[in-house]
């Protein structure tokens, strides 16, 4: 089965899987063609990186 494709800002099609199982988006799609996204969360500032081998990394 597959879920609906999410466009940005689409939480409409995000918000329907999401009940039956985790909301799930490309990591191609949050970067937007950089390497590295700062995403806040209860005031902290988390960073997620793209590295050199492929590999995404989140540290805070």
């Amino acid at each position: 089965m597959t879920e609906p494709a999410a466009t940005p800002g689409d939480t409409a099609a995000i918000s329907a899987t999401a009940s039956q199982d985790a909301a799930r988006v490309q990591s191609t799609d949050l970067l937007r063609g950089g390497r590295e996204l700062l995403i806040q969360h209860n005031g902290d500032t988390y960073r997620l990186r793209l590295t050199s081998n492929d590999k995404l990394i989140l540290t805070k």
